[in-house]
């Protein structure tokens, strides 16, 4: 069993994923503490969100993290998202994840992105919950 798995698929923008998924992964795990255990990254083509929920069941994984483009819009066609997701399963549904969205240099920056996910992870696994009932509390300018 590991702690948490990451995902990244093209979903809707392979130019996102192939552009930023590298640079907030790095920095996720670095942020991550050094106990826990980091799963395979699993590359997915023609992914969707929902294709996290089968590689964590797969890899027995707690947490499920996927970076996915974004539907590409007239002004931001290498948008990412990131759907994060604790103890996924063939009943997850939408309202189980949490998502940070327009990650990209013009939108959440990769440090920001970074810092919100490692949060949500944390959070998600010390209160053993996610979705709905898991509130992203990163607003990063009100903590410093």
């Amino acid at each position: 069993m590991v702690d948490v798995v990451f995902v990244a698929a093209d979903g809707l923008s392979a130019r996102a994923v192939q552009d930023h998924a590298a640079a907030v992964l790095q920095r996720v795990i670095a942020a991550l503490p050094k106990s826990w255990s980091v799963g395979p990254l699993v590359i997915a083509r023609q992914g969707r969100v929902a294709i996290g929920d089968a590689v964590a069941e797969l890899l027995q994984a707690e947490c499920v993290a996927i970076l996915i483009g974004e539907r590409p819009g007239l002004s931001a066609p290498d948008s990412m998202g990131a759907y994060l997701t604790r103890r996924p399963n063939g009943n997850t549904t939408d309202a189980d994840r949490n998502c940070v969205s327009n990650i990209r240099p013009a939108g959440i920056g990769y440090d920001d992105a970074a810092f919100r996910l490692t949060r949500l992870l944390l959070a998600m696994r010390a209160r053993k919950i996610s979705g709905v009932a898991l509130k992203d509390d990163s607003d990063r300018p009100a903590l410093e």
